[in-house]
């Protein structure tokens, strides 16, 4: 099992329950049933949830067909989470299951965690809809001119009534827009930092069911998902690449 780099960036195996500081910090991620550390109906919910730092299982039936299909039994909350894979053209289709093992219903908070390395250039791309609810008007246009040097931020705008967020560099003309249904996930959450955590260069836009991180205050406020007993809820989300 591999230990975090010393410096730079490169993937390697997490250790379950790991500080996600301490992990890739790369590549997406999936936040579930909790994005940031709380304890809820008892248990104790590690920073980033339950699955980001595990190892999940491949169907590999799904696999001959050309599907990437994964699925991870959490080990705290009585939940089973899967999650399909599908290329199409340029898209890039996921579709998720999450389902209630308990005989009670279950709340959870979902995130999917885009950690896009800041270029110049980059420019954010929503709906007037959405970027009118976010704190301050810098969020539309330049992402480097939301904040200053040395900071980070994260802030939300819902509910929204467009599911669709892009990032497009005017330098590259690279462009990669998240689409999804806003009336399964009706908040986009938007991380940034410039050095300031960690002296990382990232910029996450996150679609989301909540508009806090941490479960037990979105539950507090009714504003999390809810699983009934013995059920299963889904969504999709696609990702767009140009």
């Amino acid at each position: 099992m591999d230990v975090a780099p010393a410096g730079g960036l490169r993937l390697f195996r997490n250790r379950p329950g790991e500080d996600f500081a301490q992990g890739p910090v790369a590549g997406m991620d999936e936040c579930l049933p909790t994005i940031a550390a709380c304890s809820w109906q008892g248990r104790s919910l590690p920073d980033h949830g339950e699955v980001w730092s595990e190892a999940w299982q491949v169907d590999c039936e799904a696999w001959e067909s050309g599907i990437m299909k994964t699925s991870i039994k959490l080990k705290l909350s009585p939940l089973e989470f899967e999650r399909t894979l599908e290329l199409s053209g340029h898209e890039v289709r996921l579709g998720y299951r999450l389902t209630n093992v308990n005989t009670c219903e279950e709340s959870f908070l979902w995130a999917i965690h885009p950690l896009l390395k800041l270029c110049p250039g980059d420019r954010l791309e929503a709906p007037a809809s959405t970027t009118g609810q976010l704190i301050g008007t810098a969020w539309a246009g330049a992402v480097e001119s939301a904040i200053p040097e040395n900071h980070y931020v994260k802030v939300f705008a819902g509910p929204i009534s467009e599911g669709w967020v892009a990032i497009n560099n005017q330098h590259t003309s690279d462009r990669l827009e998240l689409e999804w249904d806003p009336a399964e996930n009706g908040t986009l959450g938007l991380w940034l930092t410039r050095d300031g955590w960690h002296g990382h260069q990232h910029f996450a836009p996150e679609p989301t069911n909540a508009d806090v991180d941490a479960l037990n205050l979105a539950a507090q406020r009714n504003c999390c998902g809810v699983v009934p007993p013995s059920a299963s809820v889904t969504w999709d989300v696609c990702l767009r690449i140009d």
